[in-house]
């Protein structure tokens, strides 16, 4: 059985940064993963290449049911610093519109970046490894794993929700937390395609696969952005923007 200060269930964007984090305080940290690679997400967004921050990121672009719950995070680690970051690293990065910055290159560029970090720092990283128990002890946590039994002070959970689910996404960390009573918001689709109906589509299905610039609102809400035709609706940032 290994101990540790700290284990993070989630090798993704969330739980790698967490990782660095911590150990930067002098703690010893396991990162784990059911998947064979960490940073899955990352390396399908932005096309490949992710779209790792926006330059004009801010409180006032957030949409929450608590307007207010963003600004410690963003006050204290900001997008300058995750650039800063980047180009310690020498990653070659160009802005596209509304300040989204994407690399150069590949979105591997990003996970290589934040596994190295981790490494440098003395971070265990474990991956295809399934949590299978979690149990609170006097001393922290102890976690049955698909390797083998560990402890732990503090229990991170980031292993991010359903969205994927063909890259692995499960309910694990929603139903963990409700195995130790923590309250929780049903879950609703954010960030997606909006579909039409079947004669709305018939209609407009020469239209797939073109995009248009856009202005889309509901109520108060609006977005300009690119819009694409598909072949069930439409999509785009401004799509997925206004879908939440």
């Amino acid at each position: 059985m290994q101990s540790y200060d700290v284990v993070i269930i989630g090798a993704g964007a969330a739980g790698m940064m967490c990782a660095v984090e911590t150990a930067k305080r002098g703690r010893s940290v396991l990162i784990l993963d059911h998947a064979t690679a960490p940073g899955e997400k990352i390396r399908i967004s932005g096309g490949g290449r992710c779209n790792f921050t926006n330059i004009h990121a801010s409180p006032q672009n957030f949409l929450s049911g608590n307007p207010h719950f963003c600004i410690s995070a963003l006050s204290r680690y900001t997008q300058r610093d995750f650039i800063a970051l980047v180009e310690r690293q020498r990653i070659a990065y160009h802005e596209k519109t509304l300040g989204q910055l994407f690399c150069d290159g590949s979105a591997r560029q990003i996970i290589d970046m934040l596994v190295s970090e981790m490494q440098g720092r003395g971070v265990e990283l474990a991956l295809s490894a399934s949590v299978e128990d979690v149990r609170k002890t006097v001393e922290g946590f102890a976690l049955t794993l698909s390797t083998g039994l560990v402890t732990c002070q503090s229990l991170v959970v980031a292993c991010g929700g359903k969205s994927i689910p063909k890259m692995g996404a499960t309910g694990f960390g929603y139903e963990l937390a409700e195995r130790f009573g923590l309250a929780i918001v049903e879950t609703r689709p954010a960030l997606v395609p909006l579909t039409f109906d079947v004669n709305t589509l018939e209609r407009l299905a020469p239209l797939a696969g073109n995009v248009v610039d856009a202005e889309v609102a509901c109520g108060k809400t609006r977005f300009s952005e690119a819009m694409l035709f598909t072949h069930r609706g439409v999509s785009g940032t401004s799509i997925l923007q206004i879908s939440s």
